[in-house]
């Protein structure tokens, strides 16, 4: 196997070309494809909210569409590494590539580059665009598409939950930091031992009454008697201070690589589990890489004789393996998230893995 992996610059430039033009063009099918199956399904609850129109579905497809890019960008790099290496098989440039003398890594590398490019694109798209979407997607679904409360220095978290002993205090969404802390859509649950809801106070808004949390217009259902009433304002969750709730509203989705990193910090320091966190972090670089590997994992697609019948068979293999990739990924990290895995392993161990498995196809069978 020679050592030069771009032997000519004009059929790099070629090769580069074809395949970014595919990747663009199946990237762009399958998300407006999704996003008007997901728009036809969210858009009767968008347009329920008085007020709403088309503004509103059109900035909810703006914040979809990159969620929507991140996640099948690899998906479009697979299907566009089976697209390019056939249309290369069937019209005999393969052929004429390994007759002058290629080897397969030479034919593949123009391709490799390009993902490698994909990848650190990707990476960056995440980082800036698609934390953000994620942030503010949350902030407004937990507001069911209505208007969003407008955020502090400390932006918007949505999904807040937290235990004060036996009780539960639940919020929609948290705006600032610190004691500026404003919760909305606040329910408190008061338990007895053994997890039974003795009572149940629900508020639309609360602020920090240091210590505890001033619950406005409350209305409280007691349990056992089955009565409702509206007391004065309440001050429940003495001991759930600011930097408590800080810690337990982290929205590992809507925050970026560094951000994340300095949660992780805060956690260990409180001497929290972080396996959930700390595998999300790592698979913040793993899974931008995913692109690198199809067009080794779809490589097979490109080498056997086009008239020897077996090319569908090749490329249907190729995309087994891709998609394997992807169903194993899922799962190594799902098993981090819960323990089952270290979070180093649960990250990475699926990319070795298929690196592997396709390099050693590749070996084998071509070189």
């Amino acid at each position: 196997m020679q050592l030069d992996f771009f032997p000519s610059r004009t059929l790099t430039l070629y090769l580069a070309k074809l395949f970014v033009v595919r990747i663009l063009a199946v990237l762009v099918m399958l998300v407006l494809v999704l996003l008007a199956l997901d728009l036809l399904s969210e858009t009767g609850a968008i347009l329920a909210v008085p007020g709403n129109g088309q503004a509103q579905i059109l900035e909810y497809a703006g914040l979809r569409m990159p969620q929507l890019v991140s996640r099948f960008l690899p998906y479009s790099v697979l299907l566009a590494t089976l697209i390019t290496l056939v249309a290369l098989n069937q019209n005999s440039e393969v052929v004429a590539m390994k007759a002058a003398g290629l080897s397969a890594h030479q034919v593949l590398a123009p391709l490799l580059l390009t993902a490698a490019l994909v990848s650190l694109l990707s990476f960056g798209f995440n980082e800036r665009v698609v934390t953000r979407a994620n942030a503010t997607m949350k902030a407004w679904e937990a507001a069911e598409y209505g208007p969003i409360p407008a955020a502090d220095t400390g932006g918007v978290r949505s999904g807040v939950y937290l235990t004060d002993g036996d009780n539960i205090l639940a919020a929609t969404t948290l705006t600032g930091s610190g004691t500026n802390i404003v919760l909305t859509g606040v329910t408190w649950y008061a338990r007895a031992p053994g997890g039974i809801i003795r009572e149940q106070i629900r508020s639309p808004r609360a602020t920090y009454a240091a210590p505890g949390w001033r619950l406005e217009a409350p209305v409280r259902f007691d349990v056992a008697g089955a009565m409702t009433e509206r007391p004065p304002a309440l001050v429940v969750g003495r001991n759930l201070t600011p930097e408590r709730i800080m810690l337990q509203s982290v929205d590992v989705d809507g925050q970026s690589f560094w951000e994340l990193s300095d949660s992780i910090t805060a956690y260990e320091t409180a001497g929290r589990n972080t396996d959930e966190m700390r595998a999300k972090w790592w698979h913040r670089l793993s899974g931008p890489l995913s692109a690198l590997l199809m067009p080794l994992l779809g490589s097979i697609a490109a080498f056997g004789l086009a008239r020897s019948g077996q090319l569908f068979v090749r490329a249907i293999i190729g995309m087994a393996l891709g998609f394997a990739y992807f169903v194993v990924d899922n799962a190594a990290l799902a098993m981090g998230s819960f323990g089952g895995y270290p979070p180093f392993l649960a990250a990475w161990a699926p990319f070795l893995l298929f690196l592997l498995v396709g390099e050693t196809v590749l070996i084998r069978t071509e070189e």
